[in-house]
Formats: structure tokens, sequence, C-alpha cells
């Protein structure tokens, strides 16, 4: 049998199991993880071309807002919910997984909640002067969709955490007949 060149053999450096050795992840984790950071680069560019003084400003208050305001606030209320939660007890997750603390299902429709606040927040809040002027919509029904959307993702949350429960839950003892 003929062995092939070596030029013609892949470099194992640049197979996927290389790469997957040397980077820790799939190849197609470091592509994406390269156009985040070519998008972050643009946008960084764009972003700067205005008022470059204003936009640093804006990110290092943000960045001392949240470091120094924002997460020791939510830091402590994550802490009194896994207390809460601790008290409560842990949800089944199934046959052979771990409990799930109860928390998660106060967290993930929380954060999404806040996340949407956080970026609709203007609107929510009724802080941008000439919205209806500007785009001729009234800007009155923010405020009650991101409160039916929050009241959906914490009634989908408490739904998932009853099913979780009713479907792990251990089996009644039968009572013991008499002879």
């Amino acid at each position: 049998m003929k062995r092939p060149h070596p030029r013609h053999l892949p470099h194992p450096h640049l197979s996927r199991d290389g790469i997957r050795r040397r980077y820790g992840a799939s190849p197609l984790h470091l592509l994406l993880v390269l156009c985040s950071f070519a998008l972050a680069i643009y946008a960084g560019i764009r972003l700067l071309k205005g008022e470059p003084i204003k936009v640093a400003l804006w990110f290092v208050g943000a960045a001392l807002a949240h470091d120094l305001l924002l997460l020791p606030l939510y830091t402590l209320t994550d802490r009194a919910a896994q207390t809460l939660a601790d008290r409560l007890g842990r949800v089944p997750h199934g046959p052979h997984s771990p409990r799930v603390p109860a928390v998660n299902y106060v967290r993930v429709p929380a954060f999404l909640s806040l996340l949407l606040l956080a970026v609709w927040y203007p609107l929510v809040l009724r802080r941008v002067p000439g919205y209806r002027n500007t785009t001729g919509l009234d800007p009155d029904p923010f405020l009650d969709h991101w409160l039916l959307i929050t009241a959906a993702l914490f009634a989908l949350s408490a739904l998932c955490l009853l099913t979780a429960t009713i479907r792990h839950r251990p089996p009644k003892p039968h009572p013991a007949k008499a002879p």
C-alpha cells in the first residue's frame, strides 16, 4: 500500500481534534467567538465615530453603576431567594438527575423580565418625550405589555415547577394488609 506524501496529510494542529485539544472547544465555537469579536469591534468603531468622550463616560458610568449598585442589590436578592427556597426544599428533576433548587424557577423569569425592562425602560417608564410625535404610536401600552409579559413568564415558570414537582413526586406507600 502506498503511503501519501507528507505534504498531503492534514497538519495535526489544524485538524478538528487538534483544534479541540489546543483551543478547548469545537472549531465552530472558535468561529462564532471570532465573529462576535469582529461584530463588537465594528460596533465600537461605529459608536466612537460620534462623540467618543460621551461614549467613554457612559461606559465607565455603566460599569460603576453595575458594580457598585446593581451587583450588590441582585446578589442580596438572590441570596434571600436561595434562603427561602432552601426552607421550602428542592424540586426533583428526573429519576437519575440531581434535585434542582426551586429558586431557579424564580431566577429565570426575573432575569428575562429585568432584561426586557433594561432594554425598553424609557418606553416602559414613559421617559421618551417626543415618542408619539416622532413615530405616531402611542407610548402608553409599553408598561401594560411589559407587566403582561412578566406575569406570563412567572406563570410559565410556576407551571414548570408544578409539573416537575408532580411528575417526580415519590409514590405513596400502600398500607399493609392484615392477615
